[in-house]
């Protein structure tokens, strides 16, 4: 019997349908002294079986930049701001809403350094409805991202 022809006549497996939305989690890596960086991650599926997929990591200093959208995010989603430690073991659950607009900020401000520039794309993105940033989410995420993240950083900030 060929491979062509076991693969026909093996059983199929039919795919089910997961309960369970699509989430997003934040995971902390110690730094130096009590510093931590951050992965943020996108999931899909219940909390013990979850797919996860890193999006964004940042590092020490690039986390001290948009902590304040991060403690927005942690306390919107039902967290305390004090779950945000260099100790972190467990990831941070986040509300899918909640977790697009911080990975948006994230994927917008990593790579600037002018910290008037860095709040002006936080206030930007924070103005957006949540439409606005699940389309530009998906844009970011997309075949051209770097296209994407460019135009949003341009269409936000004057500098």
């Amino acid at each position: 019997m060929t491979t062509l022809q076991r693969a026909m006549t093996a059983p199929s497996r039919r795919l089910a349908a997961v309960d369970g939305a699509r989430g997003f989690r934040l995971v902390v890596k110690p730094g130096r002294g009590e510093t931590y960086g951050l992965t943020i991650e996108e999931t899909f599926g219940e909390v013990g079986s979850a797919l996860a997929t890193a999006v964004a990591t940042l590092t020490p200093q690039q986390t001290g930049r948009v902590v304040d959208a991060l403690f927005a995010a942690v306390r919107r989603s039902g967290h305390r701001p004090s779950v945000l430690t260099f100790t972190r073991r467990a990831p941070i659950r986040l509300a899918e809403p909640d977790g697009v607009r911080l990975t948006l900020i994230l994927l917008a401000t990593q790579p600037i350094e002018k910290h008037q520039r860095v709040r002006a794309l936080v206030a930007g993105i924070n103005a957006m409805s949540t439409e606005e940033t699940y389309y530009w989410y998906s844009k970011c995420i997309g075949v051209d991202a770097n296209r994407a993240r460019k135009a949003l950083r341009t269409l936000l900030s004057d500098n």
